[in-house]
């Protein structure tokens, strides 16, 4: 994998092309935003100021994610995530002073919150907060306590639920960063694409339990977390070819290969019952599998022949089901019937469907297209899976997997922005730090550039290489992708800098209605298996969530909360982008510009539902909500 450079590469001392530059070594038109922003003193809520020389996480003298004790700092992320949650799921507005009071009007009492900056985007950060009338020598409330007040609150009846996964979410949490102070370096053998996803320790920073796994015990949990570099050899299953279900696009050589002849590939010498075919299993889905009765009747009825553990071993990835084998052809997307954050993580045969659909369609000669206007972006390809029926014809939940083209060699820099933004144990760091800290603190000190500069330039070269691709797929095709955090992969030269990037994600694609036609006669029979087809409102809705709010506001509120940079500067500079690639056709631009209010997903709201986010239709399986648009001016 080699994706070309920037048009406008650094010149020799890192500077961005002289052409682009400001006075102070800015990209000329953010000289000009920068010049209009207004100065706030130190200790203002929310103040923009310069960050510190080492791009550390906020203030590192009352850092809680600092905290000698891991169990104290992973509670204390956890409340943060909570209160970030209710601010942006309320619209509630910044307060006066440095504190948050939220009134809990169920339980009679308030929330006092400790502001520690206040972020335009939502990537707020809070101190422990205090019960409004509580004694004064009581702690700070913890996590627990602080889910339980704001399900009751919310007036739900998962409120229980709730609390329960919070302090699954907190144990685990405390786990990972205690892992990682004592081991906060990789493995040595591991490439850079596997570092990447194995850095996502405190997950999602707008997510009420972003680590928690129901189902799993301790002994499983260090084996499957890639937050502990995790490991272990697949389950397989041999699986008559009477009840195999199978489609496969995978092509070598210009030959399209069976997808039992990929993990025939993948399983070396594993010997097979007559007339089967291998199937690879997470271990723990294997296990649970035995019980359920449609398995147990294949068993018995010698259609599926149990064969254990066998070959190298794999590495679960940010998304925990999915595992990748360095130098492996393929990465698998296993089912996995744990419930992490709001589903169970088994895939759907439509989703499978999808995946190779997807990939039939980039090959009409629309992946050559968008490979001409952007050669550095692409989709990591789902071109092929295997499945079981039962003897009746209907699909057999969890007993699948899709295989994942692997285009990351050992060398090549593919960071998720997920991964890339969340602070963790760092080596030779005091505290908590993240990439994109160290990314940039590098490259300002390797320019001697300010470190907003840096962060500003590296900010309008993701939006270069990552988010134009995104939007021209949408005005060009139809299609809009569910490109959050975790699911968009930037490409990082040797120095940092974004070159190009990925999305990867079987499930997360939105064909157009307006557009069902056009890909119709592109590829016929298009989305008939895959259910893929949604109304251009939800579409307009879901996309502005995923790239707009969830990705991009995401980026700079992380930029901001890590004092990398000011996040008026950053928003001034996306709406410049926007204004400039409105007239590509896709109408998100337009949306995130003009609409004084967007719709939000609610991860709070949709877990005290006790939603579950593969489990129906599209615009009902999780709750939005009506937040103020952060890019009007």
């Amino acid at each position: 994998m080699n994706p070309n450079p920037a048009p406008d590469v650094p010149e020799a001392d890192g500077r961005p092309p002289a052409h682009h530059r400001g006075q102070d070594g800015m990209c000329g038109p953010l000289a000009v935003e920068t010049a209009t922003v207004p100065r706030q003193q130190p200790g203002d809520l929310g103040e923009q100021h310069t960050p510190m020389a080492d791009a550390s996480f906020g203030d590192r003298a009352a850092e809680l994610l600092d905290h000698p004790d891991p169990q104290r700092a992973a509670d204390a992320a956890a409340v943060e995530n909570l209160l970030r949650c209710w601010v942006r799921e309320n619209n509630l507005a910044k307060p006066d002073g440095d504190t948050l009071r939220i009134p809990l009007h169920a339980s009679g009492t308030a929330l006092l919150v400790p502001v520690r900056y206040w972020s335009v985007t939502g990537w707020h950060r809070f101190g422990l907060p205090a019960l409004e009338r509580g004694p004064s020598e009581a702690p700070g409330v913890d996590a627990v306590t602080v889910a339980a007040l704001l399900g009751r609150e919310a007036g739900h009846s998962e409120g229980a639920d709730l609390v329960g996964r919070v302090a699954d979410s907190v144990r685990r949490t405390t786990d990972f960063i205690t892992d990682r102070r004592a081991h906060p370096a990789p493995v040595p053998e591991a490439d850079l694409f596997l570092t990447a996803e194995q850095s996502l320790v405190l997950g999602h920073p707008l997510h009420p339990t972003p680590k928690s796994r129901e189902g799993l015990s301790e002994a499983e949990a260090r084996l499957y977390s890639p937050e502990l570099y995790g490991s272990f050899p697949v389950h397989w299953m041999a699986v008559d070819r009477s009840v195999l279900a199978t489609d496969s696009a995978w092509t070598e050589q210009g030959r399209t290969l069976p997808a039992e002849q990929l993990t025939a590939r993948l399983c070396g010498g594993l010997r097979l019952p007559d007339h089967t075919v291998a199937l690879p299993l997470h271990p723990w889905q294997a296990r649970e599998l035995t019980h359920r009765p449609a398995v147990a009747a294949l068993l018995d009825a010698g259609l599926l022949h149990d064969l254990g553990p066998y070959g190298e071993p794999w590495h679960p990835t940010s998304s925990v089901r999915t595992v990748h084998r360095p130098g492996a052809p393929a990465m698998l997307k296993l089912s996995l019937g744990v419930r992490i954050t709001n589903s169970r993580r088994e895939n759907l045969r439509k989703e499978l469907h999808r995946g190779v659909e997807v990939h039939r369609l980039l090959r009409t000669g629309l992946g050559e297209q968008w490979q001409a206007a952007h050669p550095g972006f692409d989709i990591v390809r789902d071109p092929a899976w295997l499945a079981v029926d039962a003897a009746d014809g209907e699909a057999v939940p969890g007993l699948d997997v899709m295989l994942r083209h692997n285009p990351f060699g050992f060398g090549d820099d593919a960071v998720c922005i997920a991964g890339l933004t969340s602070p963790r144990p760092w080596p030779d760091h005091p505290g908590m730090h993240s990439r994109i800290a160290d990314v940039v603190e590098r490259l300002a000190a390797r320019t001697g550039r300010p470190t907003g500069a840096v962060a500003a330039e590296w900010f309008l070269r993701y939006l270069d290489h990552v988010v134009r691709p995104v939007l021209w797929l949408d005005a060009t095709a139809g299609i809009a992708l569910e490109a959050h955090q975790q699911n968009t992969l930037v490409i990082l030269d040797p120095k940092g800098w974004p070159v190009g990037g990925r999305y990867r994600d079987n499930q997360g694609y939105y064909f157009r209605e307006s557009h069902r036609a056009q890909l119709e006669r592109r590829l016929p029979g298009i989305g008939t298996a895959s259910d893929t087809f949604v109304s251009d409102d939800v579409t307009d809705e879901r996309f502005a969530y995923y790239l707009g709010i969830n990705n991009v506001l995401g980026l700079i509120g992380a930029f901001g909360a890590q004092r990398l940079a000011d996040e008026r500067v950053l928003i001034a500079a996306f709406r410049q982008f926007l204004t400039a690639n409105a007239g590509l056709g896709s109408p998100l631009p337009a949306q995130l510009l003009d609409a004084p209010t967007l719709r939000s997903k609610a991860n709070l709201l949709t877990r005290l539902r006790g939603l579950d986010e593969l489990v129906g239709p599209v615009d009902t399986q999780s709750v939005y909500v009506t937040i103020t648009n952060p890019l009007r001016p």
